[in-house]
């Protein structure tokens, strides 16, 4: 359990990591190809806001690669469920807002992940 755990984590990570390289360095190149239903137009202006988003990605893969460095159980086990949980709330927030992919992309892994982690600590 305990691997599958930490593989998830670390997969959690990785995919906030690129959400932050995409939507902080790769906007305006790669953006328009991703979302094909946005106007190409507004891809420029909005870089600042997309960067920005990418710059809350970035602090969540950092919390969450935190818990590889954290020995003791408990505080591994705070620190790993507040960040899924921040991960959770954001993939939740963005399918409600934006589009329902967003729960399968994000918010899932982090609940299945939170919910291995409670029974991983049972």
């Amino acid at each position: 359990m305990q691997i599958l755990v930490s593989i998830l984590i670390g997969f959690i990570a990785f995919l906030h990591l690129y959400f932050m390289y995409f939507e902080m360095f790769a906007w305006t190149t790669k953006g328009p190809k991703i979302f094909r239903g946005f106007p190409k137009n507004l891809f420029e202006p909005t870089k600042s806001m997309a960067a920005n988003q990418g710059l809350y990605n970035g602090f969540l893969a950092a919390g969450l690669i935190w818990t590889y460095f954290i020995n003791d159980a408990i505080w591994h086990f705070n620190i790993a469920l507040f960040f899924l949980s921040c991960v959770t709330i954001a993939g939740v927030y963005g399918a409600l807002t934006v589009s329902k992919k967003i729960f399968f992309i994000q918010a899932l892994p982090a609940v299945i992940t939170i919910i291995l982690l409670h029974l991983k600590f049972m």
